[in-house]
């Protein structure tokens, strides 16, 4: 029907006109297995996780030290107990620290001596107190025996053996008696540190310095 310019529909026309679209099915996607392994990897190898280690073709050419540079390759394994550098942590030391580490020794039963040596042991102290012993020994013997020798009117000669004597003496305890008992504590599965217990051993030597000159005089008779 028209009328004017404008064209009429009908009702009947209208509805139902444009069909209904249905849905679309649903699209189902399948993913084949995949090789592809997880990274970084569960394991562990070491102290260092498989993840965190760079690649096995990358270039390590920066992390080896140079031909003629100053830095020392660090030798692995039981040779590298045999260098200067395995035993130099145990001499960095001040005086002052040896000085206040003799004074905790003479008093035991505080405490403070196990707690400064536990985490930091020093063979520098133990070192020169068990050297020096042994000269104080020898020479406060020898002196104590010219002594006497002098006020009873007799010959003295000077006895040689006395310095090694002593060597042996104070040298053996100090690296013997810790070691047996580095051994035991291991065989009871106990907590111990070879270092620390030279470090104890050493230090308690310093108490034999006023002893050896009482025991010295007793000894010769005067």
């Amino acid at each position: 029907m028209m009328s004017g310019k404008y064209t009429s529909i009908d009702d009947q026309q209208l509805q139902g006109s444009v069909p209904a679209v249905p849905d679309p099915p649903p699209v189902t996607v399948k993913f084949t297995d995949s090789n592809l392994k997880t990274f970084p990897p569960s394991e562990t190898q070491g102290k260092i996780t498989g993840g965190s280690r760079p690649p096995r073709d990358a270039d390590d050419s920066f992390s080896k030290p140079v031909s003629g540079s100053d830095e020392p390759q660090q030798q692995g394994g039981w040779l590298h107990t045999f260098t200067v550098a395995a035993y130099k942590p145990y001499f960095d030391i001040d005086s002052s620290d040896v000085l206040e580490r003799i004074n905790d020794s003479l008093f035991p039963f505080r405490g403070t001596f196990n707690e400064k040596t536990a985490t930091n042991p020093d063979l520098y102290g133990p070192f020169w107190i068990c050297t020096t012993l042994i000269f104080v020994a020898a020479s406060i013997g020898t002196f104590v025996t010219y002594l006497a020798h002098k006020l009873k009117d007799k010959e003295w000669n000077y006895d040689i053996n006395l310095v090694t004597w002593s060597a042996g003496l104070f040298y053996g305890y100090v690296t013997v008696v810790p070691l047996c008992l580095y051994v035991i504590l291991k065989y009871f599965s106990a907590p111990a540190s070879l270092v620390q217990l030279f470090c104890l051993y050493g230090y308690s030597l310093f108490v034999f310095y006023s002893s050896n000159v009482y025991v010295r005089c007793a000894t010769g008779d005067i």
